[in-house]
C-alpha cells in the first residue's frame, strides 16, 4: 500500500491581492501549496494513457438536486462540480482561473465586472454557449421572488448588462474584493426546460443518466473547450452502507473511494495507492439551540469542556486532522484563528460545575443524530458518547439515511445534535459563516445572535480587504465565546485509488475532479 501526502492550502490573501490589482487572470500560484506533497505524489506516477472507464465509491446519492444552483449538499456538488463550470473555476491551487469566460477587466471602482465569453464553447448539448445564456444562470441565482436569492452574495448585483455577443458586465451595488469567488456559479442554458433532471453544462465530462439510491454514470465531453478528460466513462457507485466500502473495493466493484478512516485503509493491500490531505470542512457536534437544553449557554460551554479534539483525531484516524474552534479551518490562512482551539481546552471539572450551574447537576440525556453513510462521522460521534459520559451526560447516537439526515436535521430541523462537516463551496469566509446569521436558510443549528449579525452586515459593506477580515474574526470569536458548536477538527482525507490508475489531485474545496484521473499503462 502506497501513501502519498498532499496537503494543498488555498490562500485567500493572494486572491484578494489579484482582485485588488484589477486583474482575473488567476494566474499565481497559492502560497500555501504544498510543493513537498506533489512531489511525493509523483513518485508513484506511471505513464497515463486515455480511454477506459473507472467505477468511484460516493456515500449518498445526489438527493437534493442535479440543478447546480439548487444542490446544497457537498456531496452533490463535487460530482457536479465535473458537469458544470462557471465563468471562472478553481485550480487544485486555490486560484480562479477563465472558464466559461476568457478574461475579465474590473473597474476601478471594484463595482463592475466586465467578461468576455470563451470563444467556440460548447454545453454538452452541443449547442454554443450565448451571453443570453451567462446572463440568464446570474440573474436567476440573483432572483429575489421566492425570498432568499440562490446565491446570497448576487443580492450585491445591481444589474447583468449584455455589451455585445462577447461581452457581459455584473454591476455591483458596493464593491465586494471576493465577488469574482462567486463568479464559479454554475453557467446552464436558458432553453433547458428540466435542469433537474437534465442537467447540461460546459465541464470535461457530460451527464448520461441516474439510477436512484444506484449510480450516476458521466462521459467525457469530447467538444469540451480545455484539456481533455483522460477517461471515457465515469460511474459513481452509491455505497450507503459505511460497512461495505472495503469489500468494494477489495473486490474489485469500485475502484475509488475518498474520505475513507484509518482502519479502513489499513485493510486495504499493495493493489492501492492511498492519497493523503484533508477534507477541507468544519467538522462539529452541530447543537439546535431551539432544543432544551442546548439553549443555555453553560450547558453548551460544558459540552466543549468535555470534549478533547486531538483524542478524537487519534481515535478515528491515527492523530491526523487539524483541530478547530470555530467556524473556519486552516486552509483560510488569512481568517483562521488558531488561538480559538485554546477556548475550551478539555476542563472536566469545569464542566461539571457549567452544567451544575445550569440546573443539571447529574448530567442528561441527548440524542447525536447521524448520516449512516459518513463512516468518519459516526466514528466522532462514539467518541464524543465515552467523553460525555466523563461528565454526566448519556448520549445515543441515531443513525439515519442520508436523504433523511437533508430533510429531518437541515431542513425541518427536527433534531437535538449531530455530527456533520461544513464545508465552503464559494471558496469564501462568507460561505463558511453567513449560514448562522439569524433569518438565513443554511441556519440548521437556530443560532440567533444580534451582534453577530451585526457583524456580519458590516463585513459585506466593508471597503477595504483587512476590514472584512476583522469583522470575519470577529464573527468566529462570538461563535466561539457563545459555544454555538462543539467544534472539532478539518478531518484527514484518505482516499484510496486502485493501482491500475493515477493522477489523483486534491482540491482546496470538496470536490472530486475526474478529469485529471487517467489507467496507466
Amino acid at each position: 500500500m502506497k501513501i502519498v501526502t498532499n496537503k494543498v492550502l488555498f490562500v485567500l490573501a493572494m486572491l484578494t491581492l489579484t482582485i485588488a490589482l484589477g486583474g482575473c487572470s488567476g494566474d499565481k500560484k497559492s502560497e500555501g501549496s504544498s510543493e513537498s506533497g506533489k512531489e511525493a505524489r509523483q513518485e508513484s506516477v506511471k505513464s497515463p494513457t486515455y480511454g477506459g472507464e473507472i467505477t468511484v465509491g460516493i456515500p449518498q446519492d445526489l438527493d437534493d438536486s442535479l440543478d447546480p444552483h439548487k444542490a446544497v449538499a457537498a456531496g452533490t456538488k463535487e460530482v457536479l462540480f465535473n458537469i458544470f463550470e462557471g465563468l471562472y473555476k478553481p485550480d487544485s491551487e486555490g486560484n480562479l482561473v477563465p472558464a466559461v469566460a476568457s478574461d475579465c477587466k474590473i473597474s476601478e471602482d471594484g463595482k463592475t465586472y466586465t467578461f468576455t465569453l470563451r470563444e467556440g464553447i460548447k454545453f454538452h448539448d452541443g449547442s454554443l454557449v450565448t451571453v443570453d445564456d451567462i446572463k440568464y444562470s446570474i440573474d436567476r441565482c440573483a432572483d429575489t421572488s421566492q425570498g432568499e436569492p440562490l446565491v446570497s452574495a448576487f443580492s450585491n448585483i445591481d444589474s447583468v448588462t449584455v455589451i455585445d455577443e462577447r461581452t457581459v458586465a455584473v454591476s455591483l451595488k458596493e464593491a465586494d474584493p471576493d465577488f469574482l469567488a462567486y463568479m464559479t456559479t454554475a453557467i446552464i442554458p436558458k432553453n433547458n426546460p428540466n435542469p433537474d433532471t437534465n442537467p447540461i453544462g460546459t465541464g470535461p465530462f457530460r451527464y448520461v443518466s441516474r439510477s436512484p439510491q444506484e449510480n450516476i454514470i458521466m462521459e467525457k465531453f469530447t467538444d469540451y473547450w480545455g484539456e481533455a478528460a483522460y477517461l471515457d466513462k465515469v460511474t459513481f457507485k452509491i455505497v450507503a452502507n459505511a460497512d461495505t466500502i472495503v469489500m468494494g473495493l477489495k473486490g474489485g466493484s469500485i475502484d475509488m473511494y475518498a474520505r475513507l478512516t484509518a482502519s479502513q485503509t489499513a485493510e486495504l493491500k499493495e493493489d492501492f495507492q492511498i492519497y493523503e490531505g484533508t477534507m477541507n470542512l468544519v467538522q462539529a457536534l452541530y447543537l439546535n439551540h431551539d432544543k432544551e437544553p442546548f439553549n443555555n449557554l453553560q450547558v453548551r460551554q460544558a459540552l466543549c469542556y468535555a470534549v478533547n479534539p486531538q483524542e478524537v483525531m487519534d481515535m478515528i484516524a491515527d492523530g491526523k486532522g487539524s483541530e478547530i474552534g470555530s467556524s473556519m479551518f486552516p486552509a483560510f490562512q488569512k481568517y483562521y484563528m488558531e488561538e480559538l482551539n485554546d477556548v475550551y481546552n478539555q476542563d472536566l471539572e469545569k464542566a461539571k460545575s457549567l452544567l451544575a450551574e445550569a440546573g443539571y447537576p447529574d448530567g442528561f440525556s441527548m440524542t447525536i443524530t447521524v448520516p449512516s453513510n459518513y463512516q468518519p462521522h459516526i466514528d466522532t460521534a462514539q467518541v464524543l458518547v465515552e467523553e460525555f459520559k466523563q461528565i454526566g451526560i448519556d448520549a445515543t447516537i441515531e443513525l439515519v439515511e442520508w436523504d433523511s439526515w437533508l430533510s429531518d436535521v437541515y431542513s425541518n430541523r427536527d433534531y437535538q445534535s449531530t455530527v456533520i462537516g461544513v464545508d465552503a463551496s464559494s471558496l469564501t469566509a462568507r460561505a463558511l459563516l453567513e449560514r448562522f446569521t439569524t433569518d438565513n436558510g443554511g441556519n440548521f443549528i437556530n443560532y440567533h445572535n444580534e451582534k453577530y449579525d451585526d457583524l456580519f452586515s458590516k463585513a459585506i459593506a466593508s471597503k477595504t480587504a483587512d476590514e472584512e477580515i476583522s469583522y470575519y474574526k470577529d464573527m468566529e470569536k462570538l461563535l466561539a465565546e457563545d459555544a454555538a458548536n462543539v467544534y472539532i477538527q478539518d478531518l484527514a482525507n484518505l482516499v484510496a485509488l486502485r493501482d491500475t490508475f493515477g493522477g489523483y489531485t486534491f482540491y482546496p474545496l470538496y470536490v472530486q475532479d475526474m478529469a485529471k484521473i487517467y489507467k496507466t499503462e
